[in-house]
């Protein structure tokens, strides 16, 4: 019978204490790995790489340097066990150490004993061993993992084949978190874009309305959104005339705002070349016919108001049919023309004369058409009924209208002007 020697016998166990550790410590990695991968900020990444590969192998120092994109530079973004070197340190590709040389030349250097290493740079003083791999994303190298050990020949050939899949993780999880902090930078960047051009609207629509003797103006103006395509406006034409815009832009967001602003500043040029509403909404429907993008329109309803004479005359673009209140409530039966910028049209005017106690509304179809959680539209006879009341006010109405769809996720901007005359 053949026998087995106590020297073969302690060989054996050690090899299976060895490969034991080594199943334990691929374990943990693939757990790190798992933890890395689902990390999107990349300084709390890179912490978690270096804490969780050390404490997995329980190696002298592991460190990450990422290239700089603007430099021929390394910098040292995750680091841990290391005295030499803190986060934000820098290293020239090709020039400095064993993480220079992988940086530059784009493969895993092993240096089982590093003070055989030409490249190796002393950092502590046990280390003995010590691996970088290059970090790629695209094929193009993003930067270098570096792992030390205070053993010599403390990797083998299966752990270092583990390394190279782990850096491979690293990589992805380091291009995905700043694919994510460029994402989130640009979403911060657009937020405060949208925040400034709210704060323009705000100052165009949010200042005081013209004190014209014998009347008073009532305005509301609540976007859906952060900005909006709804918009009203003021024009002090002289001799006691006043122009009265409110109009609706096709669409919402960021592309009405747009649409609203460039069609305001038109509106404003051409108003004092004619006081006849009619005129002016022609000659403004031919410029936005010729500039606006296919498919855009703007409905409108534009009036003069003659403050001496207590007449206002009226044109509409395809806008919703004015109120007047009166001791009693109905809607104007007003000829309108297209919307602004679908083509070539006229629109015709309509005269009214204000009489003390009179009430005018221009409003848009936000408050209309505005939608309760039963698919219900607010409606033109709510709108009546609400204008009925001897306190009725547009606020109230923008409340009423509010209170009428909560719940339902089909919202529009809502304006409204009231004209009093007293």
């Amino acid at each position: 019978m053949a026998t087995t020697s106590p020297r073969t016998i302690n060989t054996l166990r050690v090899r299976s204490h060895s490969s034991c550790d080594f199943v334990q410590a691929l374990m943990k990695l693939q757990r790190a790995a798992q933890l890395i991968t689902s990390t999107l900020d990349l300084d709390p990444l890179l912490d978690r790489v270096v804490n969780d590969i050390a404490e997995s192998i329980g190696c002298v120092e592991v460190s990450v340097w990422l290239q700089d994109p603007d430099t021929d530079e390394m910098i040292l973004h995750g680091v841990r066990g290391c005295s030499l070197y803190k986060k934000g340190a820098r290293l020239q590709i090709g020039c400095r150490g064993m993480v220079g040389h992988v940086a530059a030349s784009g493969h895993m250097r092993y240096a089982p004993d590093v003070l055989l290493d030409p490249y190796y740079v002393a950092c502590e003083p046990d280390t003995r061993s010590e691996v970088d791999l290059p970090l790629k994303a695209g094929g193009e190298v993003i930067g270098v993992l570096s792992i030390s050990h205070k053993e010599i020949n403390a990797f083998s050939g299966d752990q270092l084949q583990v390394f190279k899949a782990l850096a491979g993780h690293i990589a992805v999880a380091i291009e995905n978190a700043r694919l994510f902090k460029h994402e989130r930078q640009e979403r911060e960047r657009m937020q405060n874009e949208v925040q400034e051009a709210r704060a323009v609207q705000q100052a165009l629509f949010l200042k005081a309305v013209p004190l014209v003797p014998g009347f008073a103006f009532e305005t509301a103006w609540h976007p859906a959104g952060v900005v909006a395509g709804d918009w009203f406006d003021f024009i002090d034409l002289g001799d006691g005339r006043y122009g009265i815009a409110l109009a609706d832009v096709s669409g919402k967001g960021m592309p009405a705002a747009l649409l609203m602003s460039a069609t305001r500043a038109i509106l404003r040029s051409l108003a004092k070349l004619d006081s006849s509403p009619s005129q002016t909404l022609l000659r403004l429907n031919q410029t936005l016919s010729e500039d606006f993008p296919m498919g855009k329109f703007v409905t409108m309803i534009y009036a003069v108001l003659d403050a001496r004479s207590r007449e206002i005359t009226v044109a509409s673009a395809g806008h919703l049919r004015p109120l007047l209140i009166n001791g009693e409530c109905a809607f104007l039966d007003v000829d309108t023309g297209l919307p602004l910028g679908l083509g070539a049209s006229s629109y015709p005017e309509h005269k009214i004369n204000l009489k003390p106690g009179t009430r005018l509304l221009f409003y848009t179809d936000g408050i209309t058409e505005a939608m309760n959680r039963d698919e219900e539209e607010y409606g033109p006879a709510r709108l009546l009924e609400h204008f009925l009341q001897p306190d009725a006010c547009v606020e109230g109405l923008i409340e009423e209208v509010q209170r009428f769809g909560h719940g339902s996720d089909r919202t529009d901007d809502a304006t409204a002007v009231l004209i009093r005359s007293r």
